[in-house]
């Protein structure tokens, strides 16, 4: 099957945030490829990822980064697949680094911007899902059977007893 989503971070050290979104890619069985395309230690290697993301019909990129936080940005500048960026938490700083520089792209080159850490990485995968599933009724019908679960774990819940 042709690849539908990338998921890029900037260091393998981003893994424990990205599978997050790898893992909701599997459960909907998208297409998808995960990598390391570093914005700062393999500049060329991003960009040739960026430029050749429409030929290679990728639909989104789902960009993980910490720190400087350039991957997500630097990748949006160099194509019109949409960026989904999610901050990598840094030890810094708790992410925020990462957050701000990605949030805070200039008018003219978005990038949608997720929560710090695994919850911005699953939802920018489920994100991922409902634009394709815009145009797939069978992957809509399982993005709606997966939030009917998630309501019904939520219904299920109790509270322990008041002290």
């Amino acid at each position: 099957m042709k690849t539908l989503i990338g998921v890029v971070m900037g260091s393998s050290s981003d893994w424990d945030t990205m599978q997050q979104a790898v893992q909701i890619l599997q459960h909907f069985g998208i297409p998808h490829e995960a990598k390391v395309v570093s914005a700062h230690r393999m500049p060329d290697d991003m960009f040739a990822y960026a430029e050749a993301a429409t030929e290679r019909g990728l639909k989104a990129i789902i960009a993980g980064a910490g720190g400087a936080a350039h991957l997500p940005g630097m990748l949006a500048a160099k194509t019109v697949v949409p960026v989904l960026g999610v901050p990598v938490q840094s030890k810094a700083l708790s992410g925020v680094d990462s957050l701000h520089s990605i949030v805070q792209m200039p008018k003219g080159i978005p990038v949608a911007t997720f929560a710090i850490g695994a919850a911005g990485a699953a939802n920018a995968a489920l994100f991922a899902v409902a634009m394709l599933a815009n145009e797939n009724p069978t992957l809509r019908d399982k993005l709606n059977a997966y939030r009917a679960e998630q309501t019904a774990q939520a219904r299920a819940m109790t509270l322990p007893p008041a002290l």
